[in-house]
């Protein structure tokens, strides 16, 4: 056999004979070969000793758990990634929608459509999705006024497929619906009847994908943006990416995963107060199993945290934005940058010492959950030792489970507030 793999490797060879000799060529082939066979050798023995003494094997490039939602989060380089991320939500938060409990194959309670839309699960991504469908609008199911200072999130799971047609267009808003009801049919039409920010994203294929963002006053132009390119798009279809919206007055800024999109000062209309979301999906030639548009985990909150004042002066600091994977203590590359600020008060303050605590809402088991909280403290301690040089010794940790909660577990917002970490001064 190795007789036969010199002879087609010369053959291949022979066209670059005129330049070299015939017996040098040889030579290298023969050498060539037996470098190869000693690789594989040497390869063999290093796996057989692994074995042995109980190593467990690399994972291969073609086997690598890039669609499993904890193995992803948790590999080093998409937290680094996120390590210019500087989105940090409010600290109270208004309403959460995760269409937990909700009916299968129903729109979600409280939500309105022009068309179509259904909570499904997913095989690869854990908890409900509401799946949204050409050329359809949504309304949330809010009840509540944002505010001046808030932050927006949700994520977006857009699974296309290049099929020749160009994919659907994803819209969401924020706007205000005056005196009138929420979920009023007529703004299912009529979204920038009193002020409304509009943002676009245009999905596509070979560094195509762009977004854009326009506001309204009383149906008028407010604010015209321009598209701005986002390459990276199209590497995340048929995976979750998370939008992260700040409004501070007039001023708006929009993150796609950890890059910042848009920093515009007064693209809120001034003096006008958002109080309901949006969501839409463009026309597509795409039929309806060839495409698939989902949004999960929907939050908005107001301010920003004082992570300083709260810490160092109240001895105390409290926060739902350290997300984690679902039933799990793999901490989201989203939440670098709140645990950043907690690195850099513990930086600027180097005689202090904390308590990480954790802690879950009331669903599941009680000794579950308790573990799970314990783990959860520990993982953030983890970040805070690895990622920003913190000293161990400044950091202790308890999970408190369920036993401490701070809002009504009945309720999707109490659950997410009771879904929370604390920073305690000792």
């Amino acid at each position: 056999m190795k007789q036969k793999l010199i002879i087609a490797v010369l053959i291949a060879a022979l066209p670059f004979a005129a330049d070299a000799q015939f017996g040098n060529i040889l030579n290298k082939v023969k050498n060539k070969s037996k470098q190869r066979a000693d690789q594989k050798i040497d390869k063999e023995i290093d796996k057989t000793l692994d074995q042995i003494e109980g190593k467990k094997a690399a994972e291969p490039a073609s086997g690598k758990k890039e669609d499993t939602p904890a193995a992803t989060t948790a590999a080093e380089p998409v937290l680094k990634s996120f390590s210019k991320y500087d989105f940090i939500p409010g600290d109270s938060v208004l309403y959460y929608d995760a269409f937990e409990g909700e009916a299968l194959a129903e729109l979600p309670t409280g939500w309105n459509t022009s068309g179509s839309g259904e909570v499904a699960t997913l095989d690869k991504y854990p908890g409900s999705w509401l799946r949204l469908h050409k050329p359809f609008t949504y309304l949330s199911s809010n009840q509540k006024e944002f505010g001046e200072n808030y932050t927006v999130e949700f994520d977006l799971i857009l699974q296309l497929k290049n099929n020749g047609w160009m994919y659907p267009e994803f819209k969401f808003a924020l706007f205000a619906t005056g005196e009138e009801p929420n979920g009023d049919n007529k703004f299912l039409k009529e979204s920038k009847k009193y002020a409304a920010v509009v943002a676009t994203i245009y999905p596509a294929e070979f560094k195509n994908s762009r977004a854009r963002i326009n506001s309204y006053l009383e149906t008028r132009d407010y604010f015209k943006g321009d598209n701005k390119s986002y390459e990276e798009l199209e590497k995340s279809y048929g995976k979750p990416v998370h939008i992260a919206i700040q409004v501070q007055k007039e001023r708006f800024r929009m993150w796609i995963d950890e890059t910042k999109m848009f920093d515009v000062p007064k693209a809120i209309p001034a003096g006008t107060i958002m109080n309901q979301l949006l969501f839409e999906v463009e026309h597509t030639n795409y039929a309806e199993n060839q495409y698939g548009v989902y949004i999960s985990n929907i939050k908005v909150a107001t301010g920003k945290p004082d992570t300083r004042h709260k810490l160092i002066e109240e001895g105390k600091f409290s926060t739902t934005g350290i997300l984690f994977d679902f039933q799990s203590a793999v901490i989201k590359p989203e939440s670098f940058a709140v645990v950043k600020e907690i690195a850099g008060v513990l930086k600027e303050n180097v005689s202090v010492k904390i308590k990480v605590l954790g802690h879950t809402s009331s669903d599941g088991d009680d000794n579950a959950n308790m573990e799970l909280s314990k783990k959860r403290a520990a993982a953030v301690k983890e970040m805070l030792v690895n990622e920003f040089s913190i000293d161990a010794s400044r950091i202790e940790t308890e999970g408190k489970g369920e036993t401490q909660p701070v809002a009504d577990n009945k309720t999707k917002e109490g659950k997410i507030l009771n879904r929370r970490v604390e920073f305690i001064k000792l």
